[in-house]
């Protein structure tokens, strides 16, 4: 068990999952309603409030120029990835697709990119998925060095439907600590984490053990969110509407970036980043738009 550390201020921005189905500005609009300086942003995936698979320079310049007309930064990008795949060929063209648009991301002026190590299940990963995983980062990590990003691979399950709508989430390299500690060791000295507790709890099924000793030091990227029991599953949540404990979890925490409030259900984002806020708050964390 951690000790816990002194109260503490964080700097606090916002992710883009739950305005995925909205339109670009209006993501801008609800952050800078909040008075968030930081908001995340997406490439790719076929979502609406997302930037393309392969935007122009005029998309890309429009997207620029939201950013200046709200006074809004966007360090912080997500591209859509799976290096887990079983067969050769998709998995060359996953991997040369997220090495071009690494080079979209910073056209865009991200420092961050966010990437998925993949979606295997722990239990079906073979030596061969292993193999291609960790060349996968490594030339992931070869153009982050010549672009001058920083990768950060987020702590995600597996995720399959439930019957009522509910996530069902299976353990993967980046939730269980015996893959996390293959990975951690094997992957680029340079590759950081993108922390994500509330992924873990589902996939792990508890939030008792959520890796942080393992992970603190590499930690480059952070969401904050819960899930919580539904069915034979998991729903997504704000934090504080289930009983992960972020207020000591914050303060056991090296990471002194930009935390990001990923709020993930689509009916009540606006609401949904209230009461993350508020109850961060109330858990004793004191919370600041820029540094």
């Amino acid at each position: 068990m951690l000790e816990s550390k002194p109260p503490r201020k964080i700097v606090i921005g916002c992710g883009e999952w739950g305005f995925r189905e909205m339109p670009m500005e209006r993501h801008f609009e609800i952050a800078k309603s909040f008075g968030f300086r930081y908001l995340e942003f997406g490439i790719g995936g076929g979502k609406t409030g997302r930037l393309s698979e392969d935007p122009d320079s005029r998309e890309i310049n429009h997207f620029l120029e939201l950013g200046k007309k709200h006074g809004i930064h966007t360090p912080f990008c997500c591209i859509e990835n799976d290096f887990t795949l079983g067969h050769s060929g998709a998995h060359r063209q996953m991997v040369d697709k997220v090495l071009r648009q690494m080079g979209i991301a910073r056209q865009c002026q991200a420092t961050h990119v966010r990437l998925f190590a993949g979606f295997t299940p722990l239990s079906a990963m073979t030596e061969a998925a292993w193999t291609r995983l960790l060349d996968a980062l490594q030339e992931c990590q070869n153009v982050a060095d010549k672009l001058g990003l920083e990768i950060a691979i987020e702590t995600h399950g597996a995720i399959s439907p439930g019957a009522s709508g509910e996530a069902i989430h299976l353990p993967t390299v980046t939730t269980d600590h015996q893959g996390l500690t293959r990975l951690l060791h094997s992957m680029p000295a340079k590759t950081g984490i993108n922390y994500d507790p509330g992924n873990i709890t589902a996939a792990e099924g508890s939030k008792a053990h959520l890796h942080l000793a393992l992970l603190n030091k590499r930690v480059n990227y952070c969401h904050l969110k819960d899930w919580k029991r539904q069915g034979q599953g998991w729903v997504a949540c704000a934090v504080g509407d289930d009983d992960l404990d972020y207020g000591s979890l914050i303060r056991q925490m090296d990471f002194e970036g930009v935390y990001l409030i990923e709020y993930e259900p689509l009916h009540d984002p606006e609401d949904g980043i209230r009461r993350s806020l508020q109850n961060l708050k109330s858990a004793g964390i004191e919370l600041a738009m820029e540094f």
